[in-house]
């Protein structure tokens, strides 16, 4: 599959998971989670949501030209996800807190990827 495929299918997946785990958040945790804890889920489904939306957009650009530093912006916006979304959630659900020291590098990846998005389409 080429990577501008491979983006797209990958952002609309994101964004579905991320409506899914708003809505898992909203209907099912909200009488077992405390007030912190769903503010911690919210914010990880809401991330991931943007985080689907940037796939998304590199999935369309790496399918109108050059690919490599969309690549890289891609990967980056996914594993930076998967790491500040994920320890989010996990804290959320009582997890431990040295998971939130994967939220920061989480969130630098994703504003990396998305710097990379800017200055891939810049250059070309």
């Amino acid at each position: 599959m080429d990577p501008g495929r491979l983006f797209l299918a990958l952002g609309g997946v994101w964004c579905a998971a991320s409506i899914l785990k708003g809505a898992f958040g909203a209907h099912l945790l909200a009488a077992r989670l405390d007030a912190r804890g769903l503010e911690l889920w919210e914010l990880a489904a809401r991330y991931g949501f943007y985080a689907g939306l940037g796939l998304a957009v590199i999935g369309l650009a790496a399918g109108r030209g050059s690919t490599g530093g969309l690549q890289l912006a891609g990967g980056l916006l996914a594993a930076g996800s998967v790491l500040f979304s994920g320890s989010l959630a996990c804290m959320a659900m009582g997890g431990p807190r040295w998971l939130g020291a994967a939220t920061p590098l989480g969130g630098s990846s994703m504003i990396a990827g998305f710097l990379v998005l800017a200055w891939t389409v810049w250059r070309h």
